[in-house]
């Protein structure tokens, strides 16, 4: 359940301790979500009235948000996702600032960048609509190894969501939500085939290895080990080791081989890329990497990397990014880098 700011306590340990950050974040939230009332205004004087750091601390976060104008600007237009949220959500009602005090109607007015910070909440504060609904997940940098039956071992990247599926209480599969998995099946007699549901398709084995990606609206199989069969509307595929195909909700790819280096890369804590744009790399970085990192050098955007960079050391990476495309580097407040 979602921390309600209104009812927090200056002692609250349901945050830990950077309660009064996130409460001040909810805040802002909170003014951006078209659901406040005109009750609220008072409860926010009696939340900065508690503490002199409530209002300190606001005014902080007040700042970040005012850095998040530009780069929130570069996220919709390369981020479907969160521009269309944004677009659903932007002409919702929200209290006339005359309703607020001088520091809620400020937040107010930072509007045009809510549908950025729902969809990716600054430095994690508050857990993204894509994280509701799973069985098991993954937070920014995070890998989870999760033992689903007997024989068969899933392994969660990071920002990764997964859900049960079940038969007569027996496990039969899984709904990969969003993210990337590895599946790990162990051989047996009678044993029965295992289904990895993502967007259109559905992939299915018996044992082996095999790994899941489904980002952005594309689902990517790769089989490692073994065999495994992807249906779609579209067609069925068969795969083997060092296969994949790709799919969206509409189509689906032939059958591909895949590099020695590429396969399962992530599990051995490296991301490898192959003449990848660079705002294709700086976007896989981002799934790793706690705040956020934007490009906004458009002229940069499609130039090719070839490399590859330990998930330990993305900092490091990013320095050399900023050298070899000759790019200027800003840190602001929230995580936030800014490439120019």
């Amino acid at each position: 359940m979602m921390h309600d700011p209104l009812m927090a306590t200056a002692d609250d340990p349901a945050l830990g301790p950077d309660t009064t950050r996130h409460e001040a974040w909810e805040w802002l939230r909170l003014f951006h979500s078209g659901a406040v009332k005109p009750q609220d205004a008072q409860r926010f004087k009696h939340w900065l009235a508690r503490s002199p750091a409530h209002a300190a601390v606001f005014r902080e976060a007040k700042a970040q948000w005012a850095v998040l104008g530009p780069a929130s600007a570069a996220v919709l237009r390369t981020n479907a996702e969160a521009a269309a949220f944004h677009a659903r959500h932007r002409t919702r009602p929200v209290l006339a600032r005359r309703g607020f005090l001088g520091a809620a109607a400020g937040a107010a007015a930072m509007a045009g960048v809510a549908g950025v910070a729902v969809f990716h909440p600054p430095a994690g504060l508050w857990p993204a609509p894509a994280a509701w609904g799973a069985d098991y997940r993954t937070a920014t940098g995070e890998q989870l190894e999760v033992g689903l039956t007997e024989r068969v071992q899933v392994t969660l990247n990071t920002q990764t969501r997964i859900r049960r599926r079940t038969v007569d209480g027996r496990t039969t599969g899984v709904d990969l939500l969003e993210g990337e998995a590895a599946f790990d099946l162990s051989s047996g007699s009678g044993a029965r085939p295992f289904g990895v549901v993502a967007g259109a398709g559905r992939s299915l084995a018996e044992s082996g290895r095999f790994e899941v990606r489904y980002l952005d609206a594309k689902v990517c199989v790769t089989c490692i080990e073994g065999a495994v069969r992807v249906e779609h509307p579209a067609g069925a595929r068969e795969l083997r080791a060092r296969q994949q195909t790709v799919y969206d909700g509409t189509s689906v790819s032939s059958v591909a081989l895949v590099g020695a280096a590429n396969l399962s890369a992530w599990r051995k804590g490296e991301l490898v890329f192959t003449q990848a744009r660079l705002s294709d790399v700086l976007d896989e970085i981002n799934r790793y990497r706690r705040g956020r990192v934007v490009l906004m050098n458009t002229a940069a955007r499609s130039r090719l990397v070839t490399g590859s960079f330990y998930i330990a050391s993305l900092d490091l990476a990013l320095a050399q990014l900023q050298h070899a495309f000759d790019l200027d580097a800003r840190s602001l407040p929230g995580g936030l880098t800014v490439l120019s």
